[in-house]
């Protein structure tokens, strides 16, 4: 029946009063708002950065095929097979083996159980391919090989961005895939995208290597450039340490020198290898190396046991915090390259604002001046409906303090349609039942009842359309689906409960009444 119990008019009233008081919070100054909490608007509404990058896999694929090249002489060692003449070039591996093993290598290639070349079930392919050139073996990466390759590289280059990003305190970034080599990120509330793009640039590929001043050593040397440019020495290709064994960075003022510095910690692992590194070489130059080129090469005085240093280099304290955080979040699998770059002013940002919130009142003013025409006073109690729902509506994306695009802005408006569709559809089975039914509260609790299936029906499949923009779409699509969805539950929700709540004390007071409803 058309009957609300007090319970549950208490249990619709504090929702309301409660979801009005966090919507309040977006007019609010932050030190008198209900909770710390706000809708949080993105790059088209509020400004900022938008940068595409691309990434740089050839270094991956060179390294891969490096790791395979060591993993190979090793294995076929222990198959009594000699494998010679390693050469890598064009992203291949050649290598020779006597005529009679060569078969016996390819078939080891080709198992779909081989220990060295991974295969995929899935694409019925392996990691890598081989041929038979006649004179040498030569390996390179199979399509599916490359594929896997980029994907993981990718998702590892997502991370440590996020991780970057994070840091830097940037507030509701969005980082996406676009393809299988590129990342998007768009940075709402940033228009000044250069510290960013400086972190983004830098692969921050620590290494820790010994100064060869005779430019002889049996891993082998290379000549690299100090950071500032001016200075280069030779140091050896053997690695002491590497960033995976930092377990902490820190910018740090050295109370001696005066000057700031980068304080960091190892990993046991790492701090074992340190310690005995040192030990067997004081007396020499230990290189610090970020992307390939020397930090600084200080002189190792005593043995380092303790799994922690500092790395000095002129450093200001914004160029030591910055590196610190690079250290901290890792190393990218590959160098980024920014394709494309667009900022977004906040004058831009604003009329976006103005625009769909014009468009948001000028509908809204209609659907009230319709509704009221159309329904008297339950067109009255429809528009009160909508308004709160609204409100709701905005509550609700406070308190996840959900990010707001301008096709959220239309996911809104789309809402507001929806929930006029709603209690059109009431209304005019209500009208029905009035026709056969001349108790009023037996019409319009049927009207109700029965307008149901419907109502449901293409609120639940909006949902479903949501939900699959949610998860197969990305940026202004997400918040475009967000705000669908959040609104079909505040419409379903304001309909069979707020304006159900006002109809029915309404029909109470007035049961008797003739053309209850036009």
């Amino acid at each position: 029946m058309l009957y609300f119990s007090k319970l549950r008019i208490i249990f619709v009233s504090l929702i309301c009063i409660f979801f009005i008081l966090i919507a309040s919070n977006n007019l609010l100054k932050p030190e008198k708002r209900f909770i710390d909490k706000k809708i949080n608007l993105g790059l088209d509404l509020q400004g900022g950065s938008y940068l595409l990058l691309e990434i740089d896999n050839s270094p991956v694929i060179e390294q891969k095929i490096q790791n395979i090249s060591t993993l190979i002489r090793t294995y076929f060692k222990e198959k009594g097979i000699r494998v010679g003449n390693l050469k890598f070039s064009n992203k291949k591996l050649s290598f020779t083996v006597e005529d009679k093993f060569k078969q016996n290598v390819i078939d080891e290639f080709q198992d779909e159980n081989s220990n060295i070349n991974p295969y995929y079930p899935r694409f019925k392919s392996h990691q890598l391919d081989i041929i038979d050139t006649g004179s040498e073996l030569e390996l390179s990466f199979s399509k599916q090989g490359l594929v896997e390759l980029k994907t993981s590289s990718q998702d590892q280059a997502l991370e440590i961005i996020r991780r970057r990003i994070d840091e830097i305190g940037t507030n509701e970034p969005n980082i996406l895939k676009r393809g299988n080599d590129r990342v998007l990120v768009e940075l709402p509330g940033l228009d000044d995208p250069k510290r960013i793009k400086s972190l983004l640039g830098k692969t921050a590929n620590l290494t820790f290597r010994f100064v060869s001043k005779d430019n002889q050593d049996s891993f082998g040397v290379e000549k690299l450039k100090y950071e500032d440019g001016l200075n280069e020495d030779f140091v050896s290709k053997r690695i002491i340490l590497s960033g995976d064994n930092l377990l902490d960075a820190q910018p740090r003022m050295n109370n001696q020198t005066n000057e700031t510095v980068v304080s960091f910690t190892l990993d046991r692992v790492g701090a074992k290898r340190f310690g005995k590194a040192t030990s067997a070489n004081v007396g020499r130059q230990l290189a610090i190396i970020l992307d390939g080129k020397i930090i600084s090469a200080p002189v190792i005085r005593d043995t380092i046991a303790s799994g922690s240093g500092q790395i000095s280099g002129g450093f200001t304290f914004q160029s030591a915090t910055d590196l610190a955080l690079l250290l901290r979040s890792g190393a990218l699998p590959a160098p980024l390259n920014i394709i494309e770059e667009r900022t977004v002013g906040p004058d831009l940002g604003q009329d976006s604002i103005n625009a769909g919130m014009f468009a948001l009142i000028v509908g809204f003013i209609l659907v009230i001046i319709y509704m009221f025409i159309k329904y008297k006073i339950f067109g009255l109690i429809t528009n009160i409906t909508l308004i709160t729902n609204l409100i709701i509506l905005l509550g609700i994306l406070t308190l996840f303090e959900a990010t707001l695009t301008l096709p959220g802005i239309a996911g809104i408006i789309l809402t507001v349609g929806m929930a006029v569709d709603a209690n059109v559809l009431i209304f005019e089975r209500i009208k029905e039942e009035l026709r056969n039914e001349k108790n009023n509260i037996i019409a319009f609790d049927s009207g109700y009842v029965k307008s149901r299936t419907a109502i449901l029906d293409a609120n639940v499949t909006t949902l479903l359309a949501a939900i699959i923009l949610f998860f197969m779409g990305s940026g202004p699509i997400k918040g475009f689906s967000v705000t669908l969805g959040v609104g079909i539950f505040t419409t379903l929700f304001s309909v069979y409960f707020i304006a159900r709540l006002f109809t029915a004390i309404y029909v109470s007071k007035n049961k008797d009444k003739e053309a209850l409803i036009r």
